[in-house]
């Protein structure tokens, strides 16, 4: 089974998440969106493949806002909403959540605070997603599109949601230390500092508990292939908005 792999900026990787769906038999084809010579000018042109031609759509983070809507995140949220439209299975991880909240139709705002660091969030289905702590990098969220049954929030934001095959997390299940310090050597440190966080402590943080992160990755993998993605279509319509 085929899975495509969005990752929109040269500095992520899939990692954990990557990971796992390769030893659950998934052939990662990963299509890069801003190469690094574009990065502080993102706006390029890209053409994805149809969302037909995959078993598995997974979606990562970036460090732009859905709401910024050019070219390339139009035709992205087209690429989601086919997909789910014809059953595929599509898990979106921060910037990718929102995308496909946004895809389904519901909407992107700034969030009441920017989350940096570790949170555990409140869950309805901890059989989908754990309380945690998960590892926040964002500054904006979703508001659930129609149809979606949100299953985790924190007091800042929704954390997950499902909608038929499609489930958006707002963490990063799949980061890993190198990434994480790759984007606070990038631009991340600035907001870490005006935040009046300690970029070295979080990556060391990260890398002590890695074992744990992993094991967790693991299993949101695992609860998404064998709870969401094996379900039809349809399921999971109840909707209602986080506080």
């Amino acid at each position: 089974m085929r899975a495509l792999v969005i990752v929109h900026d040269h500095l992520s990787t899939a990692g954990h998440v990557g990971e796992r769906l390769a030893e659950r038999g998934y052939e990662l084809d990963e299509l890069l969106v801003v190469p690094a010579e574009r990065y502080t000018n993102p706006d390029v042109d890209v053409a994805f493949p149809p969302a037909e031609n995959y078993g598995l759509i997974l979606t990562l983070g970036a460090p732009w806002s859905v709401a910024r809507r050019n070219a390339w995140i139009e035709a992205e949220l087209a690429l989601l909403r086919s997909a789910h439209e014809a059953g595929i299975p599509v898990l979106g991880i921060c910037f990718g959540g929102q995308a496909l909240a946004a895809a389904l139709g519901g909407d992107i705002e700034a969030a009441p605070r920017f989350e940096l660091g570790w949170s555990r969030i409140a869950t309805d289905e901890p059989e989908l997603v754990g309380p945690g702590p998960w590892f926040q990098f964002h500054g904006e969220r979703w508001l659930l599109p129609p149809g979606a049954r949100e299953v985790a929030r924190n007091d800042v934001a929704s954390q997950a949601f499902v909608c038929g095959r499609s489930w958006g997390v707002q963490f990063h299940p799949e980061l890993t230390p190198e990434v994480l310090q790759a984007w606070f050597d990038q631009d991340g440190a600035q907001t870490a500092a005006e935040l009046g966080v300690d970029p070295e402590r979080l990556v060391a943080e990260l890398r002590a508990d890695l074992p744990a992160v992993r094991e967790r990755a693991r299993a949101l993998v695992d609860a998404f292939l064998d709870q969401v993605a094996e379900g039809g279509p349809n399921d999971g319509t109840e909707s209602h908005m986080s506080a």
